[in-house]
């Protein structure tokens, strides 16, 4: 069928359910769902036949807009905080591995220009960290405590200071995707640099060691799902550049949904970064093997949830439809 009647065919069912959809007129729930499915069925039909055409953008739209109608007042279950990081988001997840992996590259690169400039200017790292931490911190190194920075202060104070910042600099990394994935890749990319030049310059100073196994405590979480507020930006910022089939405000919905989602799932490892270094980086004469079995139980979570369970999940989902 040509495009042109398959329109005709269907032009006035389209119009009355975009009517009552932007109407939001009192469709009784079978009125609804078989509007959808009838839909769905031509957009089916379109993706098939009509690739790259308006009648599939228009479509696409609608059953977007459909949708929402449809689970907006869904109930939910009492279960569903924690069905949410249980199934639900590793499930969703799955998809946007490959954009966490280029979240993940952008950081990498941006740390290693950081520790490259750090060690070839010593000037470096006063920009990038500021006059009076590097001052402090000298201070530190030279009476044999290069970490007692992380001592300062209440526990529970540091706690909360720490899981609320770190919360503040996920959202930012995610919210800078509005001016599409430049923004976020700034961020990333800002991080990246501030990172490798504070790794350099302990070692410029001849404390690496000792400095990283109480830095890596907290910072393995806190680092890691810095990059996975990185990869929600992108989803955001890439809906915006690349909506596909969606219109561009289709897509820029969809993106920043779920984008939020994964920006969302970052905030209990945020508040276990957190109690980690209000609670345990202060103890800078803990044993080697403590430090490392921290720092170890802490990559592994991270890897685990994000990338080996959605994998795990999706194969056992797949086995049973």
């Amino acid at each position: 069928m040509r495009e042109a009647a398959f329109v005709k065919q269907n032009k006035e069912k389209w119009m009355a359910f975009e009517k009552a959809l932007t109407l939001n007129s009192q469709l009784n729930p079978d009125e609804l769902a078989d509007g959808y499915i009838h839909l769905t069925n031509d957009l089916a039909y379109a993706q098939t036949y009509y690739a790259e055409s308006k009648t599939l953008l228009y479509l696409n739209s609608l059953a977007s807009q459909a949708h929402q109608k449809i689970y907006k007042n869904k109930k939910e279950s009492k279960n569903r905080i924690v069905s949410f990081w249980k199934t639900e988001f590793p499930l969703f997840f799955k998809q946007y591995h490959q954009t966490l992996g280029i979240a993940f590259l952008i950081f990498i690169i941006a740390t290693a220009i950081g520790s490259l400039s750090a060690l070839k200017d010593d000037t470096f790292v006063r920009l990038i960290l500021g006059d009076g931490y590097v001052n402090q911190t000298l201070n530190n190194i030279s009476e044999g405590d290069p970490t007692a920075i992380y001592k300062g202060g209440s526990e529970i104070g540091t706690f909360l200071g720490i899981t609320i910042n770190n919360i503040r600099v996920a959202f930012l990394a995610f919210s800078f995707g509005v001016i599409t994935s430049i923004g976020t890749a700034y961020i990333l990319f800002s991080n990246g640099v501030m990172l490798g030049a504070f790794i350099t310059f302990f070692y410029t100073k001849g404390v690496f060691f000792e400095a990283n196994k109480q830095i890596w405590l907290h910072g393995t979480i806190e680092i890691s799902v810095i990059i996975i507020a990185g990869c929600a930006g992108l989803i955001m910022g890439n809906s915006i550049l690349f909506p596909k089939t969606f219109s561009r405000r289709v897509s820029f919905m969809k993106g920043a949904k779920d984008g939020l989602k994964v920006v969302v799932s970052t905030i209990p490892f945020f508040v276990i970064a957190g109690f980690i270094e209000g609670f345990i980086t202060r103890y800078s004469n803990m044993p080697n093997w403590l430090a490392f079995l921290i720092i170890g139980g802490s990559l592994a979570l991270i890897i685990y949830y994000y990338i080996i369970y959605p994998i795990l999940l999706n194969k056992q989902h797949a086995k049973q439809y």
